[in-house]
């Protein structure tokens, strides 16, 4: 817990904060945000009837709650229940290391002309948690490494707030190359993408999937919509939770989204340790 006590602290400091509020002693509590309006390019929708899946939230014994737990969010109710298409269902790569070298060199679409590196991912193999983001940046196709920059410093943060650190989880994107100018991904080169990422998941087959920002919740969900109109719902895809919140990035340029991000988290690590 004292690490986990030190990770948040230190995301506190790192996104600007200059006070720290607690529930309890050592639990953060911060300011509520409304949701930033977001756009991406239109998909056909695969969303199907709604679930119905109720969810047993882990019981501690008394004193021994994790301090991420204390004022979290009760897990909310069921969002869109979307399953695979066909055609994005991914190819018959066998494991992780061969979706790799596949994107390695990767020449579906224009973004592999700039890239220095392919980012493909990388993380546990059997991570309870997945999170999914955007696209590589400048740091991440230098490195061939999804999450190195200010950002992904920052999800680090997160992750180890929550009990969770980098090396428990898988970490992908939705395109494996960076687009110019650190752009949002077109929906050619979404669609490009999208067979690795979703073998990524076939093969990971994690408990939970966090989608960080708009992009990556749209182009998992199959829908356009605002993302404050996809948080705080427990969504699945191929029958796995998913949950939408904010990029990194966009913390960094807007902290007072610190206190939904964080609940979204929390949400998320409450549905890897929950049974349906």
């Amino acid at each position: 817990m004292a690490d986990a006590r030190r990770a948040w602290l230190a995301l506190q400091r790192d996104l600007g904060g200059d006070e720290v509020i607690f529930d309890r002693p050592f639990v953060p509590t911060l300011d509520d945000a409304p949701a930033p309006p977001t756009t991406a390019p239109a998909v056909e929708p695969t969303a199907g009837p709604t679930p119905t899946r109720e969810w047993r939230v882990k019981s501690y014994p008394a004193g021994q709650e994790p301090e991420w737990l204390a004022g979290a969010p009760p897990i909310p109710g069921p969002g869109l229940e979307v399953t695979t298409p066909p055609v994005m269902a991914g190819g018959a790569w066998p494991s992780l290391e061969a979706i790799a070298a596949e994107v390695a060199g990767c020449r579906k679409c224009p973004l592999c002309e700039g890239r220095t590196n392919a980012v493909p991912g990388e993380g546990n193999p059997r991570a309870a948690l997945m999170v999914v983001g955007e696209g590589p940046g400048e740091q991440e196709d230098l490195s061939g490494r999804p999450f190195v920059g200010r950002a992904g410093e920052l999800l680090d943060k997160i992750l180890a707030a929550i009990d969770l650190p980098r090396p428990e989880v898988y970490i992908a994107n939705v395109v494996k190359c960076r687009p110019p100018r650190n752009r949002a991904p077109l929906p050619d080169e979404r669609a490009a993408c999208m067979p690795y990422l979703h073998r990524q998941i076939a093969l990971v087959r994690p408990r939970v999937l966090l989608a960080l920002g708009a992009t990556a919740a749209e182009a998992l969900l199959g829908v356009r919509q605002t993302l404050g109109s996809l948080r705080l719902k427990v969504h699945t895809l191929d029958a796995i939770p998913l949950v939408v919140t904010y990029h990194p990035a966009a913390l960094l340029r807007n902290p007072n989204w610190k206190r939904p991000a964080w609940d979204d988290v929390r949400i998320a690590r409450q549905l890897v340790d929950a049974e349906s």
